[in-house]
């Protein structure tokens, strides 16, 4: 028997999702409950992603990700879970492995409205919801995105919204979270969570979710979508701004060609700024570095 570490009673909703093409694995989650990110979700790469909730039982996380990991298909560790947990019957969950294959539970306990939605690379689950036009909702707007080639999370911050706009948890909104994880995803190609971000407490959890993902995280964090050759203008310019901001130290000089100190500059204003991980080695500036860079010097005036 699975002897639950923490059972709470999460009234919620959330989707779990994997993306096999990109190895990236997530799992979104809100609730009219404080910190729901501390206790839904949990995903490793190359593994796959869970949620548990209702009356949640903490330790379906852990197992379900050691029988995924140990090869066990989708659908069995459902059963497993469920066939050795007396209060099965007042929790749900949703899982997917790094395949894409998914599967839920919803027991007959929980508070209504409570069902699931699966489909290829995600399961849909909540309850004490506004209705089953919640969790439909929600599959429709994720796949959706997914057709339109959004990145995961934008899908799973996608199927948030679209739930919310069905009715959501009919008692509210208070806290939500985004988590996804991928090979070499974390800080520096350390571990594998490149996205953990939770909105404990606020009364619109999931569009201050998606403020956090959209101007912060991808601020920091997010892949070059331009690169700017540091050809003799740009290098010119750059090496100046670095030199009005004491990043460049004199004698040196914007001569326009990008050395090794040039570099090193660049990359101690980026550290200095929480951008390292946009920095680049190939002759080029991430044009969201660049910008800032401008923006900083020009305080400096």
């Amino acid at each position: 028997m699975i002897a639950p570490l923490l059972a709470l009673a999460l009234g919620t909703f959330s989707i779990v999702a994997a993306d096999p093409a990109t190895g990236q694995i997530g799992v979104a989650v809100q609730s009219k409950f404080p910190a729901v990110g501390a206790l839904v979700p949990a995903a490793r790469a190359g593994v796959g992603g869970v949620a548990t909730q209702a009356l949640a039982n903490e330790a379906w996380r852990a197992e379900a990700l050691r029988l995924l990991a140990a090869g066990v298909p989708a659908e069995e560790v459902v059963k497993r879970l469920v066939a050795a947990d007396p209060q099965a019957a007042d929790r749900q969950i949703g899982l997917v492995d790094a395949k894409g294959n998914a599967a839920a539970y919803t027991g007959a306990r929980c508070f209504d409205h409570a069902s699931h939605v699966t489909g290829p690379g995600f399961s849909v689950q909540g309850n004490i919801l506004a209705g089953r036009a919640v969790p439909e909702a929600m599959a429709r707007a994720y796949q959706a995105a997914r057709d339109a080639g959004k990145p995961l999370a934008e899908r799973l911050l996608a199927a948030l919204a679209a739930g919310q706009a069905a009715g959501g948890d009919r008692r509210g909104q208070e806290s939500a979270a985004l988590l996804v994880v991928k090979p070499g995803g974390g800080y520096g190609g350390s571990g594998d969570v490149w996205v953990d971000l939770r909105v404990d407490d606020h009364p619109q959890p999931i569009a201050e979710l998606t403020r956090l993902y959209r101007d912060v995280h991808q601020f920091y964090f997010g892949e070059t979508l331009r690169a700017v050759p540091l050809d003799a203008k740009v290098a010119r310019e750059v090496q100046g701004l670095l030199l009005r901001l004491g990043f460049l130290k004199p004698p040196a000089a914007p001569t326009g060609a990008w050395d090794a100190a040039s570099q090193q500059a660049l990359e101690d204003f980026q550290g200095w700024e929480n951008l390292e991980g946009r920095t680049r080695k190939d002759g080029t500036v991430d044009e969201v570095v660049l910008a800032h860079l401008r923006k900083v010097a020009a305080r400096k005036r």
